[in-house]
């Protein structure tokens, strides 16, 4: 509650409206428009990674970063989103941490326990 900055992580519901002016060189606007669960998939997965490019970018810089799921999305996109063209996906709170306050970092698995190299 104390971030100096709360970034919502939101998804345009009409991202492929762009599409000839940013992929140009084919018909991509089309493989979109009117198919409401290929556009919700895309967008919510490259609002995620754009999220997370974000996070990137900040911690570069050496600022922490508290990314959150679990808010009432509904609610929070008829605040900031009321026509429905975005939708949120996460929040980030960015700004410098309290050390003192952190907890240590949690294990994590090691690398051939969760991937493959094939």
């Amino acid at each position: 509650m104390q971030a100096p900055v709360t970034v919502i992580v939101a998804q345009d519901m009409q991202f492929y409206e762009h599409l000839p002016r940013l992929f140009p060189h084919a018909d991509a606007k089309s493989m979109f428009a009117g198919n409401d669960a290929v556009i919700t998939a895309t967008a919510f997965r490259n609002s995620s990674l754009q999220g997370a490019y974000l996070i990137m970018a900040a911690r570069s810089l050496g600022l922490d970063c508290g990314p959150m799921s679990g808010f009432d999305n509904a609610k929070l996109d008829s605040t900031f989103f009321p026509d429905g063209r975005y939708r949120s996906n996460f929040l980030i709170n960015i700004g410098y941490g309290d050390a003192s306050k952190l907890h240590e970092r949690l294990p994590r698995f090691a690398f051939d326990e969760v991937c493959q190299i094939l």
